[in-house]
């Protein structure tokens, strides 16, 4: 029978050498139409074109991602079933989740980044700062009754805001909501005095001046708000924190498959219509190659689940 092995492993390899032989599904765990949902569809023409195969979008939501994200898990590690997974699904969901269906390091191999949202602070109409000092020093005066508002306890928005808490040393007032929207519509009335969400959701907003941007999340400005200063520059040293969105298998997957998806969405990124629909998004692209992407993801993980421990954040 020892013959046997190595005409499996050559008939494997073969398999993944002509790889890809049929289309190929990536799997959103979210319903049609969010941010998630929009750069799968972005992107999956220019990968099915670089791929040689049609790439079909799937959505399977339900339980906060989990679902989807637990079928990909569980799929053949052939190629041909991909995860469209995030923030909410592999690394800020994850650290504050106290069970998953999935384990986001040992069940999925990252095969590369598409895009990231840089979160902003903003306040509303009514709350007297527009500058992030004016922010601490209201803090300060308010002695930790200044409300800031998040999509949700244990959403990317919620540890964004404990990180701010830490790294910032502010005495903020936490107040959830059930997503994004109602949030912003108690912003907008300053019934709630400040909030951190993705751009995306508040970049309509701020542009109309009916809120104020007072700083923003990522390492570098935002060319949407070229005009308003990161936290680190503001004075918050090292502060970062934005969502994303890759690609991802299950584990196992053979790494001439993993190469050939890898090139091939590095490929799809570089169309100028694809880069162009994520400019109006609001988005910014990734650039990574896939070691660094699948780094990004470990350290990023591990970032949120230090602050989710620190701050004592569980989801049940």
């Amino acid at each position: 029978m020892r013959w046997l092995f190595p005409l499996v492993l050559f008939a494997l390899t073969a398999q993944a050498q002509d790889f890809p032989s049929k289309p190929i599904r990536i799997v959103v765990p979210w319903p049609p139409s969010g941010n998630v949902d929009i750069t799968a569809r972005t992107v999956a023409p220019a990968l099915g074109e670089a791929l040689g195969q049609q790439v079909i979008v799937e959505n399977r939501a339900g339980a906060a991602g989990t679902i989807g994200s637990a079928a990909v898990a569980r799929s053949a590690a052939d190629g041909y079933t991909l995860l469209l997974g995030s923030s909410g699904t592999i690394t800020a969901g994850p650290a504050v989740f106290k069970t998953l269906p999935y384990d986001p390091v040992k069940d999925f191999v990252a095969v590369g980044g598409i895009q990231s949202v840089p979160i902003v602070l903003t306040a509303a109409p009514k709350t007297p700062v527009s500058t992030y000092q004016e922010y601490v020093a209201l803090a300060k005066k308010k002695d930790g009754q200044l409300s800031i508002a998040s999509a949700g306890s244990g959403s990317s928005n919620h540890l964004a805001i404990e990180l701010l808490i830490r790294q910032g040393n502010l005495k903020l007032l936490h107040v959830p909501y059930k997503g994004s929207g109602p949030a912003i519509t108690d912003l907008l009335g300053s019934q709630v005095e400040s909030m951190m969400d993705q751009l995306t959701a508040s970049i309509g907003h701020i542009r109309d001046g009916r809120i104020k941007a007072i700083a923003i999340s990522s390492r570098n400005r935002s060319p949407l708000l070229p005009n308003v200063p990161t936290l680190d520059e503001s004075g918050v040293k090292g502060y970062e924190a934005s969502t994303f969105t890759g690609l991802f298998v299950p584990s196992g997957v053979p790494p001439v498959v993993l190469d050939r998806l890898a090139s091939s969405l590095r490929k799809a990124l570089q169309v100028e219509s694809v880069r162009e629909r994520y400019r109006q998004m609001g988005v910014e692209l990734i650039e990574m190659s896939q070691p660094e992407f699948a780094a990004y993801v470990r350290d990023d993980l591990e970032k949120w689940r230090r602050v989710a421990r620190e701050g004592n954040i569980v989801v049940e």
